[in-house]
């Protein structure tokens, strides 16, 4: 079963989510706020595939309940909620590690197809970590294990969400290529993506923080002006 939690407090629009991720054939849990969130969440950190998360909610709001979340669960996909044209919202859930996000207003049709994108990525990761898989790529002093689907430098474990270690494992597949912000968006988002292309250049620059020893000067992770980024082996 294909298991969704989602965290809204209007409940209008909970109820409108519940039914078009029912209908489509997921098991749904919801609740209103994120203490429930996380009460949900912590009695089986590994039970949801999914996780849709509003972003403006009393209490602990989006923000702080995908922080806590991902200090506990690199795996489970997370879409946050926001706010029409709130663009700092979009980039400040995407740094705290969020997959995705969708905008309110949104249709069934493109609520359904971010869950299913999300879901198809985390259950590919399961199904990879299988013991018949490869076992590891090397670059430099990087080590991705394609059992585990976990990432090291120079020993050192280094927590990576999904969407980072596939933008990475298609970066270690194809070194010293100049991949297009396309190319990237179109292999781990997905050809029918919806979203911004911007979420690529959110996500390199998440990445960059946690591989490079100054990320504001990188070495490993360069960009190609006007045109994508380039892993250098």
């Amino acid at each position: 079963m294909k298991r969704v939690l989602v965290v809204e407090d209007e409940d209008v629009i909970r109820d409108f989510e519940v039914i078009n991720l029912k209908r489509s054939g997921y098991e749904v849990v919801d609740v209103p706020n994120g203490e429930e969130a996380m009460q949900v969440f912590d009695s089986n950190p590994n039970y949801f595939d999914v996780i849709l998360l509003d972003v403006m909610m009393p209490g602990i709001d989006g923000f702080e309940v995908c922080r806590r979340i991902r200090e506990k669960n690199q795996a489970v996909g997370i879409i946050m909620l926001t706010a029409k044209g709130q663009e700092m919202d979009k980039v400040s859930g995407l740094m705290l590690g969020a997959d995705d996000y969708v905008t309110k207003p949104f249709s069934p049709s493109e609520l359904v197809a971010r869950v299913d994108a999300i879901h198809r990525r985390v259950t590919m990761a399961s199904e990879r970590a299988q013991p018949q898989a490869p076992t590891e790529l090397v670059s430099g002093p990087f080590v991705l294990n394609l059992k585990s689907r976990t990432v090291s430098k120079s020993g050192r474990s280094l927590e990576l969400t999904q969407v980072e270690y596939q933008i990475l494992e298609y970066f270690f597949n194809n070194p010293n290529t100049a991949l297009s912000r396309q190319d990237i968006l179109n292999k781990v988002w997905g050809e029918g993506y919806f979203g911004d292309i911007k979420i690529v250049d959110v996500n390199i620059r998440r990445l960059r923080m946690k591989l490079e020893d100054e990320p504001s000067n990188p070495k490993y992770l360069l960009t190609v002006w006007g045109f994508g980024y380039k892993w250098v082996q």
